[in-house]
Formats: structure tokens, C-alpha cells, sequence
């Protein structure tokens, strides 16, 4: 039996219920996160990971259930919490008529940086983008967006970073460099993140612990090396793929083995 994790829980959701018409997107999802924590939130499209996502951010309202993050309720503090976190995704876009430093500063100015243009100059550097500053931001690349949305992300030394599909776009190399950032930064801040990915090699990469949702429920959670070793598939992509398709972890006649 595995010892349990004393560390802070700085995001916990407890049952959490979303319906859209009459259908259950999230089905008494529950789970922590800890400080210092990289916890992946995995499923196909359809799964449940936006609606979560978008619980967590407060953008939606869950129909019942339980959201605390630094062992406050979520929407009774969602100012408070927010300035204590950030968000990146792949799928949302800075305004594209600014200038790339120009936006930065805007968010850095949000979040009450101090020395923001030295703070930008910064994490440019360390994402291998500072010449990408004096560009306008709806020009870029889908990678190179990616990129500064993650500077965006490390603006305010986030406590508790979210981060949806954060190597989408991007060729093998520089998803391979975005990794070893995050890794970099969380083990140096003891960030706690949640991330979601469709990519199996950011998962065992950079996630401590994952979890499965299939149609707005938990399949399965546990490490890489754990979930590996009770199912049946011979990669993490495979069962991936197989809860995809069937819902279920482990093939029947291996459940039966089991019981």
C-alpha cells in the first residue's frame, strides 16, 4: 500500500457534477492535486477534461460538488486563487493585434510583476523566443504561439498552473525543449500543475500521476509505472486508446483473472 502524500493539497475538486442537458459531461469526478505535483488529466475528445478544466477555472459553474484550491472554496475566492495560478492552452489566442511584448505586458501589468519588462525578457529567453517580441502576435506560428502563451502562463510564479495541450503544434524538438521547461520551473517552484495532453511521451515525461476520464468519469488513476502494470496494453498510448474505444482499463477475460 502506497504511503499517502503529505503534502499541501492546493486543488481538490469532491463529486463534481456538470450537466449539460440532462447529460452528465463530469460524473462525481473527484481528486487532488499537491504542491509540487504534476498531475495529468487524460481522456479522448469528449471525455470530460474541458468541462473539468473549465470548472476549475471558474468559467463554469458545476451543477454539483465541491472546488477548493488552497484550501478555499474556489468561487467564494475565485480573485483571490486566480492570482495565485495561471492557464495556458494551446486553443486560446492572445489578441492578435498587438505586438508580442506588448501583450505580455498587458497580462504582466494584470498580474502586478514587478520589473515586468526584465520578467518578460526572461522567460523569452528561457523558452528560445526572444526574438519573437517585436512581432505581431496574431502572425505567428501555432508553435510559436504556444510558446508565448507558456510565458504568459509563467508571468505571475504561479503556485498552481493549468496547462492544456502545451506542446501542441510543436515539432518533436521544441516539444521536447517546452518539457524539460516545465519540469524545470515546477521542480524549482514546487508548482503544483494540472495538465492534459494527447501526446503519451509529455505524460510519462513530465507527469508524477495521472487520471483517466471516460465519458465524465475516473477509469483509472495512479502513476504511469502503476497503470502500466495493471492493464493489459503494452504502452500508455495503448491504453489510452483501448479506454478511448471500450471504457475499461483491462480486458474481460484479464478482469476476470482478477476477481
Amino acid at each position: 500500500m502506497a504511503a499517502a502524500d503529505t503534502r499541501e493539497v492546493i486543488l481538490e475538486a469532491r463529486e463534481l457534477t456538470r450537466e449539460f442537458d440532462g447529460v452528465k459531461a463530469l460524473d462525481r469526478f473527484s481528486f487532488k492535486l499537491h504542491r509540487g505535483e504534476v498531475l495529468g488529466l487524460l481522456g479522448a475528445n469528449g471525455a470530460g477534461k474541458t468541462t473539468a478544466m473549465n470548472c476549475l477555472l471558474g468559467l463554469t459553474l458545476p451543477t454539483s460538488g465541491e472546488l477548493e484550491a488552497f484550501g478555499k472554496p474556489l468561487h467564494a475566492h475565485r480573485i483571490e486563487i486566480l492570482r495565485r495560478a495561471n492557464f495556458s492552452s494551446a486553443y486560446t489566442a492572445l489578441p492578435g493585434n498587438l505586438l508580442v511584448w506588448q501583450n505580455l505586458l498587458v497580462f504582466a501589468r494584470i498580474y502586478g510583476v514587478p520589473n515586468p519588462k526584465q520578467k518578460i525578457a526572461e522567460l523569452l529567453d528561457l523558452l528560445e523566443i526572444p526574438h519573437l517580441d517585436k512581432r505581431v502576435t496574431g502572425q505567428l506560428s501555432a508553435g510559436e504561439s504556444t510558446r508565448v502563451n507558456l510565458v504568459k502562463a509563467f508571468l505571475n510564479d504561479p503556485e498552481l498552473l493549468m496547462l492544456d495541450e502545451p506542446t501542441a503544434s510543436l515539432d518533436p524538438d521544441i516539444a521536447d525543449k517546452v518539457r524539460k521547461v516545465v519540469r524545470k520551473v515546477q521542480r524549482e517552484r514546487s508548482i503544483g500543475i494540472l495538465y492534459t495532453s494527447h501526446n503519451m511521451r509529455d505524460i510519462e515525461e513530465v507527469c508524477d500521476r495521472v487520471i483517466f476520464l471516460h465519458k465524465g468519469k475516473i477509469v483509472c488513476e495512479g502513476t504511469p509505472a502503476q497503470i502500466m502494470a495493471r492493464s493489459s496494453s503494452n504502452s500508455l498510448e495503448d491504453v489510452f486508446i483501448k479506454i478511448a474505444r471500450d471504457g475499461e482499463i483491462v480486458d474481460e477475460p484479464e478482469k476476470e483473472k482478477a476477481s
